[in-house]
């Protein structure tokens, strides 16, 4: 039996397959494709290793239980809608036999319809998104023009929610793909939303239980209310900037994240795309998982938001324990971020005895790191200019902010790094071949 997560590189994003099942009928799910740059690469050759190991012929699909996507942000949604656009092309290399497609789509959260939202967010690019169809979230951005997000996006809040609202369209171009493609869409929630309460329960595929953490109903309720106000607001307003502050809300990504705790033959695996740990513990809390004593140990933790410590605090890592640690991204906004694995380090103690995955070598996310942590200096040296009570940070650090010397400080951490040219297995249960 089968139960084998494989991270794969993607950038700054998430890319995951989970194979679950017995040797002679093995399962597939995929889970977030990262952004740009990262399906032909690195996605598609693992799908066709998988394809080949199979032994399947040539011209036959290779089954895919589900396709998830967690949430609407470009970093997750790009590289699913460069394989539909494949899919849906005359002569595919490769076929996939999909039954359905996991996503909550953003006017489907919102309880809106896509014209309301595409309206809007067209408004915020010139246009840009007023076309329709697959773009990615740099097309917007592009139409706003550089210096304009040079001096009116000058922090991290700021330009997620541009490029939150400038994906919105590729959430509802994947539904339309999925359509084509005959993906059923949330199959097993009754092609209705995915989300946590106390009402749902777990489903099954072929054996897996799958229990939704995230999001939740009564969080997802107030932004759809809220979300409403701002609607309406819209009409009275006319820059875009206007609109931006008044949808800034961080909740538009945080709430929309899917999040599951997947579970065979006893092991376990919480997959928590970009949400916030206090949510992912409310999620817990709702559905039971957390139980009497408030914590639960899983086997796997994918790490929230690519280890951005905007997202999590020491508590969370008390309460949520796992054996492995997967961290995903190149040092793109920092992330990972040294203050996360830090929290890691403080909520384990003296206990070691488990192991962080890294997507990219050490070096390579520092690399990534520092160039953010001076891009993020140079703006706040420009916004004390206007405000001289604006904090501006000290100077890169190798010692004080690299991960390279946090590891060194930390020789008893097992760290592990995938490595572009091979599969990186986290075995559960029989060891996967693929």
């Amino acid at each position: 039996m089968f139960f084998t997560l494989d991270v794969l590189r993607a950038r700054k994003g998430d890319c995951l397959m989970l194979h679950y099942g017995p040797e002679d009928d093995p399962r597939l799910i995929l889970i977030d494709g990262g952004p740009s740059n990262v399906y032909k690469p690195h996605l598609k050759p693992r799908i066709e290793q998988v394809h080949e190991a199979r032994g399947l012929d040539e011209k036959d699909p290779l089954p895919v239980d589900v396709v998830m996507v967690s949430h609407v942000d470009d970093d997750h949604i790009k590289g699913i809608l460069d394989l539909t656009k494949e899919q849906r092309g005359k002569n595919p290399p490769l076929r996939l036999e999909v039954t359905s497609l996991w996503h909550n789509s953003f006017d489907d959260l919102l309880n809106t319809k896509p014209g309301e939202l595409m309206v809007e967010t067209a408004s915020l690019g010139g246009g840009a998104a007023g076309g329709g169809g697959t773009f990615d979230s740099g097309t917007v951005l592009a139409s706003i023009g550089k210096s304009a997000l040079a001096d009116d996006v000058e922090d991290e809040e700021k330009m997620h929610a541009y490029e939150v609202l400038s994906s919105i369209p590729q959430g509802r171009t994947l539904r339309d793909d999925a359509k084509a493609l005959g993906w059923k869409l949330n199959h097993k929630f009754k092609g209705k939303l995915i989300l946590a309460s106390k009402a749902s329960k777990p489903v099954t595929l072929d054996g897996l239980k799958v229990t939704v953490v995230g999001p939740l109903q009564p969080e997802l309720l107030a932004l759809q209310k809220e979300h409403d106000k701002w609607l309406k607001a819209q009409k009275k307003k006319k820059s875009s900037e206007a609109a931006l502050a008044a949808f800034s809300d961080e909740s538009i990504s945080n709430l929309s994240s899917i999040v599951v705790l997947v579970e065979l033959k006893g092991k376990s695996i919480l997959l928590t795309g970009d949400a916030r740990g206090d949510k992912t513990l409310d999620g817990l809390k709702l559905t039971g998982i957390l139980g009497k004593s408030g914590k639960r140990h899983v086997n796997i933790l994918k790490v929230p938001h690519h280890g951005s410590d905007n997202n999590m605090e020491t508590s969370f890592f008390k309460k949520v324990t796992a054996d492995h640690y997967v961290f995903s991204g190149d040092g793109e906004h920092g992330n990972p971020e040294r203050n996360t694995l830090q929290m890691l380090l403080d909520a384990r103690g003296a206990d070691t005895d488990y192991t962080i995955h890294l997507t990219y070598p050490i070096e390579e996310i520092d690399k990534g790191r520092k160039a953010d942590w001076n891009k993020e200096q140079a703006k706040e040296k420009k916004r004390k200019k206007k405000n001289p009570k604006v904090e501006v940070r000290e100077n890169w650090s190798p010692a004080k902010h690299g991960l390279a010397s946090f590891f060194a400080k930390n020789p008893k951490l097992k760290v592990e790094i995938v490595d572009e040219k091979k599969p990186h297995l986290i075995d559960l249960l029989e060891p996967l071949t693929l």
